[in-house]
């Protein structure tokens, strides 16, 4: 039988068993964390349609052989491994960054840089094809970089060796303000998932990378890094996936050890030898391997498609993030560890063991459908987790130019009344009675004592009514509700909650997304 129809005739199947009404409760003196201000982010530009978001990232393959002298990078396997001035900047140093750091600074946003640390960057933009074409290419059309010049700065060096501590002095000194304002910083990261060099950039880095290497690289470019701007943050290792989690894509040196765990001790012991932190926080990617339908016809959820069986699918992958009884269906679970994900618990715990102190970001990051509303569902789901669970950064990477339903789901927190209403910045236990069916996250806010500001998603085709508790200091006093759902790629107002002094009732549409604003005597 085809998956899509197998999963629509289990779906209609269940249909009466799913829940029309959950059981709610949201404790605000339970479970307090703050959030962190820049998990609102994405790979792109601030304001527009990214309005009110926080974070900015400057990534990708196109960074990995950046020449920050001259503005030349090589697109790798992206486009035939070609040097050329796709990214802009002329020839002026630093000049492709230079957008990048004003729009960030102009939204009162943190930004995140690349570092190259593989070896070589582009030397020409000559966009002439495969650079592997020219005889003794590595000589011609690359430039060696360095972690560290050993000698005085200059903001104009000549296109020989390439240094990344003179970038840095770079950006320190043309951007004072970004090594001292917390709503503006400037961060780096270290390169871009070098667990798929062998792949994506082949033309510098043709051998399959080894945990020796990197853990030899990355702490000379983050003391390079951390000696010109020492209250910056390094983020690394920017790793693509589970494989590159666990064995760095097949290195030749793993030796069945677990690659994160390995880089986060090594790290902890390069930066007590250096007597300073090496590495600020666990940079990595996650695009979900979730499937829907069974093994010979699942498809990814990561994609555009909106069958039944894969939207069902998608709505249900957030849960891999934390939650410890759901077993998504990829061959994570089902050929490599048998047992739920449980993706950010796993990671804190590595943390924990390896390198305690180390933050955790999600700099890349995508669940498919942004034109749809469960693409928008799933978006918000993540957000909420992200801030639940402790994730410090995250940003993330649009498929398409245009994903609608997504940027909606942002709105959600960020901006859902039009006049940049906002999930708060502290969060608070947050309950629901059938976590397949619906999620809730919840929140205070640290400027206003009396508000508080819950998510609570319908993941089903049918509207489910949302009875919930309160615990609270004070008497719960009203409430507002906006909603996003498959009818218009926008926030929109609800009505008011019917409320009492200790919980409210809400009729939560079919697929959607609604942010409930409460206010407390």
């Amino acid at each position: 039988m085809r998956a899509a129809i197998w999963a629509a005739t289990v779906l209609a199947a269940g249909a009466t068993a799913r829940a029309e009404t959950v059981n709610i409760h949201i404790d605000a003196t339970a479970a307090v964390k703050p959030i962190s201000r820049y998990i609102y982010g994405v790979n792109g530009a601030l304001g527009g349609q990214h309005a009110n978001l926080t974070f900015r990232r400057v990534g990708g393959n196109r960074w990995t052989a950046y020449n920050w002298v001259n503005n030349a990078s090589n697109a790798g396997s992206d486009f035939i491994f070609q040097n050329d001035d796709y990214l802009g900047g002329g020839n002026v140093p630093g000049g492709a960054t230079i957008p990048a750091i004003k729009n960030a600074s102009a939204a009162k946003g943190a930004l995140l840089l690349t570092i190259p640390i593989q070896g070589y960057v582009a030397a020409d933009k000559n966009g002439d094809g495969d650079v592997r074409n020219t005889p003794n290419y590595l000589q011609v059309r690359f430039r060696q970089e360095q972690a560290a010049k050993g000698a005085a700065f200059t903001f104009n060096p000549p296109n020989t060796t390439i240094y990344q501590d003179e970038f840095v002095n770079w950006v320190k000194s043309k951007f004072p303000y970004s090594q001292t304002d917390p709503m503006r910083p400037i961060w780096f990261c270290l390169d871009n998932e070098p667990d798929l060099w062998a792949e994506t950039h082949l033309e510098v880095h043709p051998a399959a990378p080894t945990y020796a290497e990197m853990v030899t690289k990355s702490p000379a470019y983050a003391k390079a890094i951390k000696a010109v701007a020492p209250n910056t943050l390094v983020f690394g290792p920017v790793s693509y996936g589970w494989y590159g989690f666990t064995r760095l894509q097949g290195a030749p040196d793993a030796n069945n050890r677990d690659f994160l765990l390995y880089y986060l001790q090594k790290m902890k012991a390069a930066s007590a030898a250096a007597h300073k932190r090496l590495l600020d926080v666990l940079d990595l990617h996650w695009y979900p391997e979730a499937q829907s339908g069974n093994n010979a016809n699942g498809i990814r959820i990561t994609g555009s498609e909106t069958t039944a069986a894969v939207v069902a699918a998608r709505l249900q992958a957030p849960r891999s993030l934390w939650d410890p009884t759901y077993q998504e269906n990829s061959w994570i679970t089902r050929d490599d560890i048998q047992q739920p994900i449980q993706l950010i618990p796993r990671m804190l715990k590595k943390i924990a063991s390896g390198y305690p102190g180390t933050k955790l970001a999600f700099t890349e990051y995508n669940y498919g459908a942004g034109q749809h509303i469960s693409g928008g569902i799933a978006q918000a789901d993540v957000l909420g987790a992200f801030g639940r669970y402790g994730v410090f950064a995250a940003s993330q990477w649009p498929l398409l130019a245009k994903e609608p339903f997504v940027t909606a789901a942002f709105k959600m927190y960020r901006d859902y009344d039009g006049n940049n209403g906002s999930f708060g910045n502290i969060s608070v236990k947050a309950t629901t009675s059938s976590v397949a069916d619906t999620s809730v996250y919840a929140s205070r806010d640290s400027a206003h004592a009396n508000r508080i500001v819950v998510v609570a998603l319908n993941k089903t085709d049918h509207a489910i009514t949302a009875n919930a508790t309160l615990a609270h200091a004070n008497a719960l006093a009203g409430g507002t509700a906006y909603k996003l759902t498959a009818a218009a790629a926008a926030p929109k107002p609800a009505g008011a909650l019917a409320t009492s002094a200790s919980g409210f009732s809400y009729v939560m549409p079919a697929y959607s997304v609604n942010t409930l604003v409460l206010t407390t005597h």
